[in-house]
């Protein structure tokens, strides 16, 4: 069964083999080959790389064949001309330009760092064919074309190396000569998943060392795509950490609209997102326009408020942005770059020197290959291998034209110098010699070891050790794609440098980036300085270092630039959202009473315990002061002192009462009440003093009911007086029976009374609700007001309201008994005093209730001083004034004659 397919197969390819090399044009489809490099070997590795990084599109009439895409890179006043309207280049790739020394006239120019690239990939496998221990009898060849950057040509490079003709042959391969191992390339991520999606169909190992899409990483659709290069997985990751690093909560977004410029931005901004930042715009570079949409990108970003922008694009695509910065004078923006073109030497011409000084980003680590200066050196045009680009190169580097080969250079400029072929490559600084900070050439110098290292592998598999069936081995000069494809992702290989390199499940290598800012030096010359690394790697876990001293941002500062879209809320202020907007456009809102925020930009306060208050400016939790009525204050002070001092008058006007005792006017007023009450008014004042001071928990039972008690039996003192003066004077009538009721007696009958009643009720009071020592926090919430809670509110209003129903009854009789005889009549005296004395009661009622804290105690203090006061000036000064100043009228002439005359 085996012989007759082979058969079958031997006859079909028999009979196509003369269609595909037919000289009758007729028989095949016309297409357009590329001639490449080739060094033979005996085993080959397939190379593309762009050597040209523009692309001349002619209009196309379809009049006459149409003309073969050119490739050029075009430089006027040192800038890159980009593609006519209409154009487009097929991709954009993850690698950056790379030109110095501008000419003001239109020029082809060569790209310096590809042909780098390609003088590394020689370099690397010298090396590996002199040593004896990688692959020893074995010498390794390549297969070089020069992709442009254009997609058509990576494609038909790729097709032209697997078919192993001077021709692309879908599906077909030509056994004869030297097996191609693997293909290095392409350079650009949207090119390589084409090439990717090719090459694994047949499980053809595919290593690039510049591609860094995301979309690479699915092993399913890409299974035999390698890359030398982190994937933008990681890179958007690196990129918003550095973002949130330097607290810029507010970015710009600026990507290409391909899969590469799309995707990447995309993971940046949900790590952004995801960090806390805002996206403050997204815009898109619009590849297949000239201008790139230039003007409507540049104008968002000068009106933006944001001023950090993240700028993920290939180098050349950000050209013409630049140029339009440039002429909108857009100016006090820091730009952060992505590995495509963080390390690009075009941008440091004067002209986007200011613009871009300061600029941050993430960069394919970098890394030294000893001798590589020596061998870049080494070149010259009368090389036959790879002739025609070093002939291109010669004259793009010292600007002069080979004449008997003016129709292959094509120079457009006749008038320049002829090249000679002497000049000497050490006087050059440019992309192509500068070896300090070695990235994309490292990256492929990598991927030649990569590639040499599982050949090792499979040159040294011991027979009965292989790792296929039947534990066999393959044949170093025959073996299949998906063979090495096997050792290259189970290859772990140690760099010189230390690093080790190899592939996950996915194809990717450990990201490692490093971190590099853009600064001006003293010169003018742009520098690309190291600050930082990113190594996801990293044993020790710290995947993120930079240093900030190192780091200078625009015009050369040191302060980190601040791109917010609102400013921090300081401690004392919450955040509250502004309504449709991010979550980073807010406003600061002072925390409200009672409550701190101790952090920058909290989202929320937090209550005091109830014994603290709010500092000022409201980050911390102090004490609350303790309020209440204290000797030490001058209220508390001139208080305590009118108590006492007026505690003295009583007395000293009853000392007066008992040394004239004998007098009338002290006879006429009833002397043994008189004298019970000044008692008890020195007992009215003094007791004021026990609502001055630190209240305690027997002083809140007592004060009250103290006050009570004293005051009633001062009211009922004068009540028994009053009622004594009526019942006297009614007993002086004819046929009265009031008489008995005159004695003293009486009088402390009715004073018991009253005074029984009032103590009923103080008891009653304590024992149901009595009063208790409070700490109030209602009132005034910024104290702790220190008072007597009076426990039942209507026990105290009853005992308040008691003594004012005493007082208004003797009021009301002593205003009925106003115009008795003064002989036995002191009930005017009486009626202004009870007069006065309700009037302060009942002004202290509005007055308690309007008042707070201590000075609510302070009123009742006030109202106890005023209303004895009040019976103290009513009742006795009249008397006293007579006793002291007027002795002439303390008789019994004077008195009776008084009352005749009112008679």
């Amino acid at each position: 069964m085996f012989s007759k397919y082979k058969t079958i197969w031997h006859l079909v390819v028999f009979l196509l083999m003369p269609v595909f090399y037919s000289e009758d044009q007729r028989c095949r489809l016309p297409i357009t080959e590329l001639s490449g490099m080739t060094q033979p070997g005996d085993i080959m590795i397939g190379v593309l790389l762009p050597l040209h990084v523009g692309n001349v599109y002619q209009q196309v009439h379809f009049k006459e064949k149409p003309p073969r895409t050119k490739c050029t890179s075009f430089l006027r006043g040192g800038l890159f001309v980009l593609p006519s309207k209409g154009s487009r280049s097929g991709g954009h790739g993850d690698f950056g330009l790379s030109f110095k020394q501008p000419q003001q006239k239109i020029s082809r120019r060569f790209y310096f760092e590809g042909f780098q690239h390609l003088q590394t990939l020689r370099f690397a496998l010298d090396e590996i064919n002199k040593n004896d221990e990688i692959l020893p009898n074995i010498t390794l060849g390549f297969r070089a074309y020069d992709s442009c950057a254009l997609l058509q040509y990576d494609l038909v490079g790729t097709l032209q190396m697997l078919t192993g003709l001077d021709r692309h042959i879908p599906n077909y391969r030509c056994p004869n000569g030297a097996p191609l191992s693997s293909i290095i390339g392409s350079a650009i991520s949207t090119h390589s998943v084409l090439l990717a999606s090719i090459l694994g169909i047949y499980n053809f190992p595919q290593i690039s060392h510049y591609s860094t899409s995301a979309i690479l990483s699915d092993h399913i659709r890409f299974p035999s795509f390698l890359r030398t290069v982190p994937s933008d997985t990681f890179q958007s990751k690196g990129l918003a950490d550095l973002v949130v690093h330097f607290r810029w909560t507010w970015v710009g977004l600026v990507a290409a609209d391909t899969d590469y410029g799309q995707l990447g931005v995309q993971l940046i901004r949900q790590e952004i997102i995801k960090a806390g930042a805002c996206v403050a715009f997204s815009e898109k570079i619009l590849t297949s326009y000239p201008d790139r949409n230039a003007p409507h990108i540049v104008k968002i970003i000068k009106t933006s408020t944001a001023k950090v922008v993240v700028l993920y694009v290939a180098g050349y695509d950000l050209v013409p942005i630049l140029n339009e910065m440039v002429k909108q004078n857009v100016t006090g923006k820091t730009f952060v770059a992505n590995a495509g073109w963080s390390t690009t030497t075009v941008f440091s011409l004067d002209k986007f020197s200011t613009l871009l000084s300061g600029t941050i980003g993430l960069a394919l680590q970098s890394g030294t290959i000893p001798g590589l200066k020596r061998f870049l050196n080494t070149i010259n045009p009368s090389m036959s291998l790879g002739r025609a680009w070093i002939k291109i190169f010669w004259e793009s580097a010292f600007n002069c034209r080979f004449i008997s080969d003016k129709n292959e250079t094509e120079s457009l400029d006749t008038n320049v110098k002829e090249c000679t072929g002497s000049e000497i490559l050490e006087s050059l600084q440019n992309a192509y010699s500068d070896v300090s900070q070695l990235r994309g050439a490292y990256s492929i110098y990598t991927a030649v070891l990569v590639v040499a290292n599982a050949l090792k592998d499979i040159n040294n598999c011991k027979k009965g050790e292989g790792p296929f069936s039947k534990r066999l081995c393959v044949n170093i000069k025959d073996f299949q794609p998906w063979q090495l494809l096997y050792y290259l992702k189970s290859m772990r290989l140690r760099l010189n440098s230390g690093k080790e390199v190899y592939f996950d499940k996915n194809g990717d290598p450990q990201a490692v980036y490093d971190i590099v800012n853009w600064q001006l030096s003293p010169n003018g010359d742009m520098r690309f300085v190291k600050v930082g690394s990113y190594d996801t790697a990293d044993p020790s876990g710290n995947i993120f270092t930079i240093n900030m001293t190192s780091i200078l941002w625009i015009s050369g500062e040191t302060q980190v630039p601040n791109s917010v879209c609102s400013q921090s809320c300081p401690p004392g202020f919450w955040k509250a959202a502004r309504r449709g907007e991010p979550t980073c456009c807010f406003q600061c809102v002072p925390c409200p009473q009672g409550e701190i925020s101790n952090q920058t930009d909290s989202f929320s306060c937090l209550k005091c315990p109830w014994d603290m208050w709010p500092n000022p400016e409201k980050y911390s939790c102090l004490p609350k002061p303790i309020e209440y009525l204290s000797y030490e204050e001058p209220l508390g002070t001139a208080l305590a002192c009118t108590s006492t001092i007026s505690s003295l008058v009583p007395v000293i006007i009853l000392k007066l009462f008992v040394q004239f005792k004998a007098t009338p006017i002290v006879k006429a007023n009833n002397y043994s009440l008189s004298c019970l009450l000044l008692l008890s008014l020195a007992f009215c004042f003094l007791c004021s003093l026990m609502f001055i001071g630190s209240p305690k928990h027997g002083i809140c039972l007592l004060r009250q009911v103290a006050f009570g008690i004293v005051f009633s039996l001062c009211v009922s003192c004068i009540l028994a007086k009053t009622i004594m003066v009526v019942f006297a004077f009614m007993a002086t009538k004819p046929d009265s029976n009031l008489k008995k009721w005159t004695s003293p007696w009486m009088s402390y009958m009715i004073i018991s009374i009253c005074l029984l009643l009032q103590f009923i009720l103080c008891v009653t009071w304590l024992s149901l609700d009595p009063p208790f020592l409070e700490q109030n926090i209602e009132t005034q919430p910024r104290l702790i007001i220190l008072q007597c809670n009076e426990g039942s509110p209507t026990a105290f209003w009853c005992m308040l309201g008691y003594l004012g129903l005493l007082s208004t009854i003797s009021f009301v009789v002593a205003f009925l008994a106003r115009r008795l005889p003064d002989s036995f009549n002191e009930a005017k005296y009486i009626t202004f005093s009870m007069l006065a004395f309700l009037s302060v009661w009942v002004s202290y009622i509005p007055a308690s209730l309007s008042s707070q804290g201590k000075y609510t105690v302070a009123m009742e203090v006030f109202a106890i001083l005023a209303s004895s006061w009040a019976i103290v000036f009513c009742m006795f000064a009249p008397k006293c004034f007579i006793i002291l100043f007027r002795p002439s009228m303390n008789s019994r002439e004077y008195v009776m004659k008084k009352g005749q005359n009112m008679k």
